[in-house]
């Protein structure tokens, strides 16, 4: 537990690699989109923003990252703007509706994935079938679920990686920093319960565009 409450910003190397805040190079083993000149084109978007990255990318080839807080629409661009200047391949859930033409081709191209999301157990299930059937898989879940303030945090990014057997990379919105950051690399055990208040904690520090976690 202790090294999801360690909030170090990352190795001094890391920090020498990073140019215009964002890293020069990815790790090799995480899923990466190929080079394209659209990736330079995003990159560009994000300097001129202002916003940058902190943190580590983990060199793991399958991983659950969450992402909080989620308190507004913003948080999907600037998410999809630094998923792909950094060219990091990170999958999401999406209901199947969606990926009727002409939106299901650019989803699918963008990492979508097609569930049914009224069978709770179901989704768990088909996300734990994505990562044993792919050699890199990351997959981007929001924990809370919502937009609005929630006392409690959805507990199907817990069970996917519970049950693949994969870590958690903790991705944190910092709106007043113009900032998205990871932390460490955090490894389910068998107490659901102690292992959200943990993650939950990690974030107490870090502010949304209208809330914190």
């Amino acid at each position: 537990m202790s090294s999801v409450r360690d909030q170090g910003q990352g190795t001094g190397d890391q920090k020498r690699e990073t140019r215009g805040g964002l890293p020069a190079a990815l790790p090799p083993h995480l899923p990466q989109f190929p080079q394209r000149a659209w990736r330079k084109i995003f990159r560009g978007i994000v300097r001129a923003s202002g916003w940058r990255f902190e943190g580590e990318l983990p060199d793991v080839a399958k991983a659950v990252l969450i992402a909080a807080p989620h308190s507004s629409w913003w948080d999907g661009v600037h998410g999809l703007l630094f998923k792909v200047a950094l060219g990091v391949d990170i999958s999401f859930m999406a209901k199947r509706e969606l990926f009727a033409w002409p939106l299901g081709p650019l989803l699918r191209k963008l990492g979508g994935i097609a569930i049914e999301r009224h069978v709770a157990r179901g989704v768990v299930e088909q996300m734990v079938r994505q990562f044993q059937t792919r050699e890199r898989f990351w997959l981007g879940v929001e924990p809370e679920g919502t937009r609005k303030q929630v006392a409690e945090w959805k507990s199907g990014f817990w069970r996917i990686a519970r049950e693949a057997g994969v870590p958690i990379i903790p991705a944190y919105f910092d709106y007043p920093r113009k900032v998205i950051g990871t932390g460490p690399l955090f490894h389910p055990t068998d107490d659901m319960a102690a292992d959200i208040a943990a993650l939950r904690a990690f974030y107490a520090p870090y502010k949304g565009k209208h809330r914190g976690a």
